[in-house]
């Protein structure tokens, strides 16, 4: 499928599949006209990416991380290492910490509300 296609398919901009190619995330085939042509698996392999991106994790760990993941269940393949188990916790961690911070901002903001909300006695 071309690039097109592909952006439509994914909800991704054209210009991101190319970083994605620039940053080794994606393959893409040539025409003979010199267009990209990718395989239908791209389409999973596009929504992994836009995945562990929406998690915080950067392009290089993304492209260590991607050949241990199968694009079609996203589960482990047989190259996945301790190392990269390590990190990803580590990842994993980190997100934990950034939820935590959240809800307690959240409830922060909801006692707020409450108290802004309350009506005074006249």
């Amino acid at each position: 499928m071309r690039i097109g296609e592909l952006a439509r398919r994914t909800g991704v901009s054209e210009r991101s599949l190319r970083y994605y190619e620039q940053q080794g995330l994606l393959t893409a085939d040539r025409t003979a006209g010199g267009h990209r042509d990718y395989p239908e698996r791209a389409v999973d392999r596009v929504i992994r990416i836009q995945e562990l991106f929406a998690a915080g994790l950067h392009s290089k760990k993304i492209a260590r991380l991607l050949p241990c993941m199968r694009d079609s269940d996203g589960g482990p393949s047989e190259i996945a290492t301790p190392r990269l188990a390590a990190e990803l916790t580590a990842e994993r961690d980190r997100i934990d910490r950034m939820i935590a911070e959240l809800v307690s901002s959240r409830q922060v903001l909801d006692d707020v509300i409450d108290a802004a909300s309350a009506e005074t006695p006249s």
